[in-house]
């Protein structure tokens, strides 16, 4: 009777190792100096403090800002397109944008691979779409872990979960507590469904309307595998555009990242007693892939904004001398932004977002 190995059980080291060493490649093109060299170690060092640098000694009272998350049932559809190098820059944008919600700028990123057994070119795509969004976050790729775990997951599956760090400064964090009436709300825009509500779009796509995932989508001119695996917008240059032009006050005094949940959801989250933010429902575009879904689940639109972000992917509420200023800033980092509403007062109790009728 042969003697039983790991690679009897389903995971062959030999593979792992081949994995292991395609990925500094993709690490190493996202550290800066403040990267500290630690060989063979188990963990991964950054310096605060790096000597010379102006980022660094800007902060006069620093504090850590973290996030974690994941892309959710996206990867079920990168696994039928077979396509595995975007759902990296989902991973980052899910994680980096929730941390400048607090006024934060990322400093590193960690993730997390399952898998279901070793696959060097599999991880490598991975591990490549999480550089390149960190390559757009500006931050570090700073560590990882990849776990194969054959009897959890099934044949060619895998999980994602990632992890950033950022900093503020301490008279910088914004919590919400300084939206007031009269404030405005500037919407910018999403590359279309990001992370979020794909339990129901798959539902709507290949269950409801019995589309393949190479289907072509003559109303978009590409096929479905291109319409859902676009990466998610990563928010970062932007908001440095508005952290370097207002570098002592900030007149930024609400982030909302707009993930599932919708725009009422995510904006109530942060709105406190005494307002109302009440949002102008006709003041941006829709993108069409929007309605393309809409139509075809013969979807409410109300449910529709309740899963997704129906074309804006962050919202800023912004003291109103400053709007026209941040939304020039915005656009000149390339992205579009639309005035969607205001801050009115309200009665305690009230809903906190409303449309705008």
């Amino acid at each position: 009777m042969s003697k039983l190995s790991y690679k009897d059980a389903g995971v062959d080291l030999d593979l792992y190792a081949d994995a292991m060493a395609r990925l500094p490649r993709w690490t190493h093109r996202t550290y800066s100096p403040r990267v500290m060299k630690l060989d063979g170690g188990f963990a991964g060092l950054f310096r605060l403090d790096f000597p010379g640098d102006l980022f660094a000694r800007k902060y006069e009272e620093p504090v850590l800002v973290s996030g974690t998350d994941g892309v959710g049932t996206k990867l079920k559809v990168a696994t039928l397109a077979q396509r595995h190098a975007t759902v990296g820059v989902d991973l980052v944008g899910m994680c980096v944008n929730d941390v400048l919600c607090c006024g934060a700028e990322p400093l590193f990123f960690l993730d997390y691979v399952a898998m279901s057994h070793d696959d060097p070119i599999l991880l490598e795509q991975i591990v490549q779409g999480i550089s390149d969004g960190c390559v757009q976050a500006d931050c570090a790729l700073l560590g990882g872990e990849t776990a194969i775990m054959p009897d959890l997951y099934a044949p060619h599956e895998y999980d994602l979960a990632g992890f950033s760090v950022g900093i503020a400064e301490r008279r910088n964090l914004i919590d919400g507590k300084q939206i007031q009436p009269g404030d405005q709300l500037l919407g910018i825009a999403s590359s279309g469904f990001h992370s979020n509500g794909y339990s129901l779009i798959r539902k709507v796509v290949f269950d409801h309307a019995g589309l393949k995932i190479d289907s072509m989508v003559e109303s978009l001119g590409e096929t479905v595998a291109d319409v859902l695996l676009r990466p998610t917008t990563i928010y970062v240059p932007a908001m440095r555009k508005i952290w370097g032009h207002y570098r002592v006050k900030r007149p930024v005094h609400g982030i909302a990242h707009i993930t599932g949940g919708g725009l009422h959801e995510n904006l109530a989250r942060i709105v406190p007693d005494g307002v109302q933010l009440r949002i102008n429902r006709d003041s941006w575009p829709i993108p069409p892939a929007f309605d393309w879904l809409r139509q075809l689940g013969d979807l409410d639109l109300e449910e529709m904004f309740r899963v997704f972000n129906m074309g804006l992917g962050l919202v800023l509420i912004v003291s109103p001398t400053h709007a026209s200023v941040i939304q020039g800033l915005v656009e000149s980092a390339g992205l579009s932004c639309f005035p969607i509403g205001e801050v009115h007062e309200a009665a305690t109790g009230a809903e906190k977002t409303a449309w705008n009728d």
